[in-house]
Formats: C-alpha cells, structure tokens, sequence
C-alpha cells in the first residue's frame, strides 16, 4: 500500500497527473527508485503498478474492499484546506476576505457530465473555487449546465463556520463578480453577519442612475484629457428576484478605445451588504483583485486536458527546510 500511494504521489509531482501515464512510469528506473521497489516478483511485470492497479486503488469507496483498498472521509477531505489555511496563522486576524468565483476547467473528451458552455465557448466543467488571498479553502467540481452560483451557500456555510470556530470575531468579507449576486448567497450573508461585496450585471435600469456622473466624468475628462470617474451610492431592488432593497456602489467612467477616455460610457456597479455602508474601501479595488486568485489558478491549468479534477498550480521547489530533496511539488504539499 505505501508503494502504491507513494508511486501516484510521485508521479502526480512530476507532472504525470493522468493514470495511464504509469504504463510506461512502472518501467522508469527513477520511479523505480522512488517506490524503493527496484525488482518486479515475477519476470514478465514492471516492478511498479500500472494504470489498472492503480485505477482500483483511487476507486475508493466509504469501506475499504478487497480491489478498493482506500476508504475516505469526504467531510475532513473538503475541511483539509481550511484547517491548512488556520494553521498558517499564528493569531487571528481582524479581517479577512473571502474571494469566490467559478471558472472554466475545458474537456478535450467525452467525459461524464460534459456539457457546452456558451460563456466560455468550449466544453467544460465549471468549478467552484474559494481563496483568501493565496490560500485555497474550497475547490468543487461541478458540471457546466449549472449557476455559476450554484452550492455557493452550501459552501460558505461550512467554511464560515469552520473560521468561526477557531476565530469567533473575526470580520469576514465576501467577494465575488455578478454571477454570485443572488438572492439565496445575499440574503445568508445578511442572516449570518457575512459582509459582501459583488458586481452587478449593467442594465439599462442601472445606467440611468448614474446618467448625472456618467455626464461629469465625460465633460472633465474632455476638459483635462485625462481619465475621469465619478462614484454614486444609492439603493436598488429588482422587480422580482430580490426580496429586499440592497445598497450599490457604482463607478461611472467614460471609455473609449485603449483605455481613452471617450464618449463611450461604461459604468461598472458594485453590490455591497448593508453592513458595509461608512465604511472606508474603494471599489476600484474590488473588481480588479477579487478574481484574482483564480485567474491565477486558471492560466496554470489551461494547457492541461481535464480527466477528473481541476488541474494544479505551476509545481514549485521543496524548500531545504522542509525535505531536501529540491524535488518538485504541491504547492499544498
């Protein structure tokens, strides 16, 4: 069992996330090496485990059986970042800041629950990702015939109330882009004292809120040649899908082409929680940063074909401190 754990860890490090790359791996020496299996048992195998082996090892179920040999606990699973993310501080701080998004994961194949998705204009799966700055806390695989929203509160849930139970006063922030600004998420983050911050899809509603603004801006921008932005608070409810007024912040700038200033108007909205209102932020801030984290995690997997879970991050170095052997790893190692 450690050499067949050992041989897909090993493999997963350097690159080889796919199973039936190990139909070749079990003949590699290094592997070989790395298993401290260096001579087979009997004279027509390798002496590593090949892809159908290994296939029944990760085919785990809740019980271990004779061909599936590994049993799991899904809750310390999903709870493994989190529990990662309060182990790297010391003390709780005062604030944090949850980023959630969805992104694309593209199918080069005919995977189970492959569907086309018109937004990103591939087929794909559409995971859910939750960071707090560098730290990953939630990543679901989720088919793409969904929400982007969908399981957002089932998640945040649990990880609020994982945080809460180690940091009790912690003030916690959620971020996310206008896909996630839904009645559901909003109005649990108003019941569990969860501030939140989300972009507003433009419409035509919005953009006469914010005619005036969008007007300054163009005429100073104009007068100086220089880039212009104007910023309105006021409260807003849709007709039918929310079921109360929320407070939003828009941002009215005029652009033209490469980033010019012009006669284009393009208003950019922000969706905050009722507890935010005088507090100091910028909301500028909020539509650059809060995908971020993501956005890295996306280019690092885009080359890479989906077989049953989103791809890695870039892999890095061990430090010296941790095992010496400058192999490359998980960044989550």
């Amino acid at each position: 069992m450690p050499g067949l754990v050992g041989q897909r860890v090993f493999g997963i490090a350097l690159g080889y996330e796919d199973l039936i790359d190990h139909d070749q791996l079990r003949h590699d020496p290094v592997m070989a090496v790395l298993g401290g299996k260096l001579a087979a048992k009997r004279a027509d195998c390798a002496p590593l485990a090949g892809k159908s082996t290994l296939n029944r090892l990760e085919l785990s179920r809740l019980e271990p059986t004779r061909y599936h040999k590994i049993s799991y606990d899904a809750a310390a699973v999903e709870g493994l970042f989190v529990d990662l993310f309060l182990d790297a501080h010391s003390t709780a701080p005062p604030q944090i800041t949850l980023d959630l998004d969805a992104t694309d994961d593209p199918l080069h194949g005919h995977q189970e629950e492959r569907f086309f998705h018109g937004y990103y204009d591939n087929y794909c799966y559409l995971p859910l990702y939750v960071f707090c700055g560098r730290h990953l806390l939630a990543a679901k695989l989720r088919p793409a015939n969904i929400d982007a929203s969908a399981g957002s509160v089932e998640e945040m849930a649990r990880i609020v109330a994982r945080i809460r139970q180690s940091w009790p006063k912690v003030r916690i922030l959620l971020r996310a882009d206008s896909g996630f600004a839904r009645e559901a998420l909003m109005a649990w983050c108003e019941n569990n004292a969860v501030d939140f911050l989300f972009g507003l899809a433009k419409n035509s509603r919005l953009v006469g809120e914010i005619e005036v603004e969008l007007g300054q801006a163009a005429e100073q921008s104009q007068r100086t040649e220089k880039p212009a932005r104007r910023f309105k608070d006021f409260t807003w409810q849709t007709r039918k899908s929310w079921s109360r007024e929320r407070r939003v912040v828009a941002k009215a700038c005029p652009c033209g082409s490469r980033g010019r200033n012009g006669p284009e108007a393009k208003p950019i909205r922000g969706l905050s929680s009722p507890r935010w209102r005088g507090r100091s932020t910028r909301p500028a801030t909020f539509t650059k940063s809060s995908t971020a984290p993501v956005a890295r995690w996306k280019t690092a997997s885009r080359s890479a074909s989906s077989t049953f879970m989103p791809t890695a991050p870039p892999l890095i170095r061990c430090a010296p401190t941790s095992c010496a052997c400058g192999s490359p790893r998980w960044p989550m190692c």
